[in-house]
């Protein structure tokens, strides 16, 4: 079956948190998709509307069912329903489970840059951020492995949250950084809670590894949540899963999310969810193909158009990371200057803090028509802003400078 990825839904004035925007602007920044979701979620939909009765609802074996097959099929990895419970999001579980596993004043490790809400779910529950940044060289990441041992070594550090695939930088952890994450974890007495809400959005035939799937020995103090949000652009469902095998970790995380109130499910959550994880396949594996297109047509407007530009993202998620250092060293004022000169909207890297003041985040799954529009924008912007930018100049004053004292120490010594 071919589904339909380049119909542009109007978005505008429909509540839409990403298309609360001027009717001149285009919002390529909040990650959720412009695509319709597929067919088969919105029939079990619309079945479930035409009862006309809507009580209390709880999720049962079949939910829990369907998502075990979809881990089984789409990722080679076997999840036990008996380690799942239903929430209502991945954001409000990881809220719950810092409260729940941590203490007020423990540091809660994470890997900047990285995605902001993080932050407010450590920050706003009175626990400290402690980052183990990731190094960045020659337009790639890696894990700083000695750094991130010291600081889970830390008595103070009793939980880490890993984004796995990572956002904004598109890295897949390969399955030997995910079991060396939880061994190091595991000797360290910290909680490993694995967001994995990107997993099912992974492209160039690359795996993700699901934390939950590592070896017995070393998951015994890992979470993993997933959820149809982002693979199916449901994302105002709210439905999540928490994995947790082991017995008495998967006991104190329940009790919190049902003292948080997060264990019910809204009257399509349950339906929609079996239809995603059950029928969804065909729908999902067309909508990569769609993306990776939209990334190649990025990539080659973008090398061509953008010089100074690096485009590091990695092949997961449907977000482009863009190294505009180059450019600027302030990816906030950046991007207000694209949005006022263009109306395009990206997010400003350092709201992800590590290194994000020196890149932008793009959202490219839209109809290729948008996609089109946003690049142009994005080209505009950035050449007009280079061209009237002070720092700019001065960047570029310091490659001057350089090269003039490499034929001066040439000319002093040859």
């Amino acid at each position: 079956m071919d589904y339909d990825f380049t119909t542009v839904i109007n978005r505008r004035h429909t509540d839409s948190v990403k298309w609360n925007v001027k009717d001149s602007e285009l919002p390529m920044s909040i990650a959720d998709m412009d695509f319709k979701t597929a067919p088969e979620i919105v029939l079990a939909m619309r079945e479930k509307l035409e009862l006309g009765a809507f009580g209390y609802e709880e999720a049962g074996a079949d939910y829990f069912n369907a998502v075990s097959h979809w881990y089984q099929l789409e990722h080679g990895a076997d999840a036990d329903p008996d380690w799942m419970i239903f929430a209502t999001g991945v954001v409000p579980a990881i809220s719950s489970i810092v409260r729940r596993v941590s203490h007020i004043g423990d540091n809660v490790l994470v890997q900047e840059p990285v995605y902001n809400i993080f932050y407010n779910s450590i920050e706003n529950n009175g626990r400290h951020v402690l980052s183990s940044d990731l190094i960045y060289s020659n337009g790639k990441y890696e894990i700083d492995w000695q750094d991130l041992e010291e600081k889970l070594a830390n008595p103070l550090t009793t939980l880490m949250i890993f984004c796995n695939p990572h956002n904004p930088t598109g890295i897949v952890w390969k399955k030997s950084e995910v079991k060396r994450i939880a061994s190091l974890c595991q000797e360290n007495h910290v909680i490993l809670l694995s967001d994995e809400i990107h997993g099912d959005l992974v492209r160039n035939n690359v795996k993700y590894t699901p934390a939950f799937s590592i070896a017995k020995p070393l998951r015994s103090n890992v979470i993993s949540l997933v959820s149809p949000s982002k693979t199916f652009n449901v994302a105002a469902l709210h439905a999540a899963t928490v994995i947790i095998p082991d017995n008495n970790l998967r006991d104190i995380v329940n009790r919190g999310l049902n003292s948080d109130e997060l264990a019910e499910p809204n009257l399509l959550a349950i339906p929609a969810t079996i239809a995603a994880y059950t029928e969804g396949f065909n729908w999902l594996h067309e909508l990569l193909t769609v993306i990776d297109n939209n990334f190649a047509y990025a990539e080659k407007k973008i090398t061509k158009q953008l010089k100074d530009i690096k485009i590091v993202s990695g092949p997961a998620t449907y977000l482009m990371w863009l190294d505009v250092s180059e450019i600027s060293q302030n990816s906030q004022e950046l991007a207000d200057y694209i949005r006022k000169e263009t109306g395009l909207i990206v997010s400003p890297g350092i709201i992800y803090r590590g290194n994000g003041n020196k890149f932008l985040r793009l959202n490219l799954a839209s109809p290729i028509s948008m996609v089109e529009d946003g690049i142009s924008r994005l080209i505009t912007g950035i050449k007009k802003y280079s061209k009237n930018s002070w720092k700019w100049f001065q960047n570029h004053l310091k490659k001057i400078y350089t090269f003039i004292e490499v034929i001066f120490l040439w000319n002093h010594y040859f």
